[in-house]
Order: structure tokens, then sequence, then C-alpha cells
């Protein structure tokens, strides 16, 4: 499929809704949903960009660039998830209680549908998100429309917007963090922090992980061993002090890392 006729695909699955609200996170396929409803949808589109220290704030600087450049109608809100400590205690499916949190914080400010950024390939991870957004009407345009990632990124390069196109994929800063070890947001800071020095060393490698886990501080990324002594000299540097605890660099590992059998 090119990307002219994915989204001709996807216009004919925004245009059934009169009215949507996009929830926009900061990713490929948020920001590309967003420019395409906003550009050529039929019906009213706004977008929302939910803050919390589980987002990196480059993610929240590109959200707010785009929305300014091409005059998105953009709400940015807190997601409320650190209020619940369902959340925090950071069980096997927190996922669920963080889309929870953000689509009722969406429903609270709006009564337009909401839209989400899943694509086809989405379905065949474990997503416990999916389940809350079930639960409260929420849409997924590309999955109506069969369309999978590389289907979103070749849309993205149809409109020039070649720095959404070739950017990695990039779960929330609370994925790195081990199921049953408590979400704190110094962590989630350090983890930002450690992933974007590491990029400083590695530029151009699509896959870097700070992993918080019980044994300690992991790194993962991609097979190459270009770097990896000073990776861990930088990051036993930025430990020192904190009471973290280094454990190495390792290869990154595609998924859920933390889920038994994850790809």
């Amino acid at each position: 499929m090119s990307g002219a006729d994915a989204q001709s695909r996807l216009i004919a699955a925004l245009n059934r809704y009169p009215e949507l609200v996009i929830a926009v996170s900061g990713g490929v396929d948020s920001m590309t949903l967003a420019y395409v409803a906003h550009r050529f949808s039929s019906g009213k589109v706004g977008m929302l960009h939910a803050v919390s220290p589980a987002v990196p704030a480059h993610a929240t600087a590109r959200v707010r660039a785009h929305a300014e450049r091409h005059g998105w109608a953009l709400t940015v809100a807190d997601a409320g998830e650190f209020e619940d400590p369902r959340y925090r205690a950071n069980p096997v499916d927190r996922c669920y209680f963080c889309k929870s949190n953000l689509y009722d914080r969406i429903r609270s400010v709006t009564q337009a549908t909401v839209a989400s950024g899943t694509n086809l390939d989405d379905l065949g991870d474990y997503r416990p998100g999916l389940k809350a957004a079930s639960q409260r009407g929420v849409v997924h345009p590309f999955v109506e429309a069969e369309i999978d990632k590389a289907a979103v990124r070749d849309i993205a390069r149809l409109h020039g917007l070649d720095d959404l196109a070739e950017l990695p994929a990039q779960p929330c800063l609370s994925s790195r963090v081990e199921t049953g070890i408590a979400i704190d947001a110094d962590d989630l800071g350090f983890i930002d922090t450690v992933e974007r020095a590491v990029a400083d060393i590695i530029p151009g490698e699509p896959n870097i992980r700070c992993r918080i886990t019980h044994a300690g501080v992991a790194v993962e990324v991609g097979d190459s061993g270009i770097g990896r002594d000073e990776i861990g000299r930088l990051v036993e540097t930025l430990c020192r002090g904190t009471g973290r605890v280094f454990t190495g660099v390792r290869p990154y590992r595609r998924g859920s890392a933390f889920l038994r059998g994850a790809s």
C-alpha cells in the first residue's frame, strides 16, 4: 500500500466522525494522525496532549512546535495518572490505569469522540491500554483503515514530515521501570537524562533504553558495539551519588522487556 493509498483510507475512516479529539503523545503515530485529521478531515478536529513525568519534555516540545506550525487547536493538560496509586504501584497492567486516567481526563474537557494513534502492529503486543480505550469508546482510525506502522511512516513522508517519519518507537518513560518497582518522577527524569546522553554518544541509534530493574540500572542499545565502554563510564558517573547501581550495557530487547516471553 502506497502512502497515498493509505492516506485515502485513513481520511475515509476519519470522516466517519463529525467531531474528534486526538490524543497526541508526540510520537509518529499520533502526530501523523493529527496532521492528516487537521488537514483533510471533514469534521471538527482538536488535539490534546497530556503532560506528566512519564512524557519527555522533548516530546511535549515537538507537539507544541507542530501545533504552532500547522495551526492545530491544541489543549495541553495534566494526564493525572500520578494521582492514581494503582498506576504508581506499577503492576503488570500499569498501562490500563495510565490510559484510563488519560481518557477520563480528555472526556472531562470535551464530548468529542476520542481518537488514538494505535495502528495494526500494536494489536499484536500486550497493551492493557487498549482495554481502557475500549471501555471508553476511544476509536483507532489507523486500525479502521488497516494501516500498520510502515504505512504511517509513509504517510508522514508523503507530507515531508521527515522529523516524524524517522522517529524511533518511544513508549512512555514508565515502560522502562520493572514491574513492581513503584513509578517515581525522579527515576523517570533520570531515565530521560541517561537516554538523551547515550544518544549523543551513538547518534542515529534508534534503540536506546535505560531500564530501572530490581538489580539496578541497565542500558540497552542496538547490536552495534560502538561506544559501549564510553556509555558504561557515562552511566556510572550519572548514577554516582544517587543510590543507583549500574549493572551494565546489554543488547536492546524489543517490546515489553519486563514481561516473560515478550518479544
